[in-house]
C-alpha cells in the first residue's frame, strides 16, 4: 500500500472518529443501577427539588430555578398537570405559566436536569388530583384502575406529553436535560386495596411508558413492586432506607 493511500484511510477512520465523538457529545445516557443514577458512564448521587411550573410564572422562572442552583440542587422536579392542560376533551394549553417546554429549557440554560412526573395523577394539593373534571363523566370511567376508558385518556395524554418532549429534544437521550419520568404515583397503597385490577393496571401503565422509548429510566413513587424495568422510588426516612441491599436490584428504593 502507497503512503499517500494510507493516508487517506487514516484520514477517514479519524474523520469517523470525530464524528462519533461529535454524537457521543450531543447524544448521553442514563441509567440506574440499584443505588446511584448513571449519566453517561458516571454514578451520580443527585439532589433535586421541586419547582410546579404553574404556580408561578415564566418571569419567575429564571429566578427560582438559580435560586435552586445555588442552595445545591441537581434536579429540578415537577409534576405535569393533566387538568391545566388538557382543560376540555382534546383541547390542550401549553400557554403562560403552562408553557411546559419553556419551563425545561429554563431549566436547561440554568445547567440542571429534570425529573419529569407525568403522572398524570398527582399530589401536592392540587384539585382534583390533577385529573381533568371532563373525565369523570365520561361513560363507564373508573379512575386510576384497569378500566379502559381511563387507560384510554390517561394513555393518550402520557403521549402528547412525551412527543412534545421527544419533538423538542427534551430527553437525555437526546441531548436535552430530562434524567428520568415518572408514570403513575403513589400507587403502592392504592394497589394494595384493590388487589387484581389495580397490579393489572400498574403492570399496563409501567409497560405503556417503558413502550414509548425515551432513552431515560421511569420511575414510580411509593410503588415498592414496581414492574421490571420501571425504578421503585419512595420517602427516605431513616439513614437506614439509604442502605441499599443489592446494587443490581431496580426495585430498591430511591427518594423522590
Amino acid at each position: 500500500m502507497g503512503m499517500k493511500k494510507w493516508r487517506q484511510q487514516m484520514l477517514v477512520v479519524i474523520v469517523v472518529l470525530l464524528s462519533s465523538l461529535v454524537c457521543s457529545s450531543v447524544r448521553g445516557s442514563v441509567s440506574y443501577d440499584g443505588r446511584t443514577f448513571v449519566i453517561n458512564g458516571k454514578r451520580r448521587i443527585l439532589i433535586s427539588g421541586s419547582i410546579h411550573y404553574p404556580r408561578s410564572t415564566p418571569e419567575m422562572w429564571p429566578d427560582l430555578i438559580q435560586k435552586a442552583k445555588d442552595g445545591g440542587l441537581d434536579v429540578i422536579q415537577t409534576y405535569v398537570f393533566w387538568n391545566g392542560h388538557e382543560p376540555s376533551p382534546g383541547k390542550y394549553n401549553f400557554e403562560g405559566r403552562y408553557d411546559l417546554v419553556k419551563f425545561i429549557k429554563v431549566v436547561h440554560e440554568a445547567g440542571l436536569f429534570v425529573h419529569l412526573r407525568i403522572g398524570p395523577y398527582i399530589c401536592a394539593e392540587w384539585n382534583f388530583g390533577g385529573i381533568p373534571v371532563w373525565l369523570k363523566y365520561v361513560p363507564g370511567m373508573e379512575f386510576r384502575t384497569n378500566n379502559q376508558p381511563f387507560k384510554v385518556a390517561m394513555e393518550g395524554f402520557v403521549r402528547k406529553i412525551v412527543g412534545m418532549m421527544k419533538s423538542e429534544k427534551m430527553f437525555e437521550s437526546q441531548g436535552g436535560p430530562i434524567i428520568m419520568s415518572q408514570i403513575e404515583n403513589e400507587y403502592g397503597p392504592v394497589e394494595w386495596e384493590t388487589g387484581g385490577p389495580g397490579k393489572s393496571y400498574a403492570k399496563w401503565a409501567a409497560q405503556m411508558a417503558v413502550g414509548l422509548g425515551t432513552g431515560v429510566p421511569w420511575v414510580m413513587c411509593k410503588q415498592e413492586d414496581a414492574p421490571d424495568p420501571i425504578v421503585s422510588s419512595g420517602l427516605v426516612t431513616a439513614i437506614s432506607d439509604m442502605l441499599l441491599p443489592s446494587p443490581n436490584c431496580l426495585n430498591d428504593l430511591l427518594e423522590t
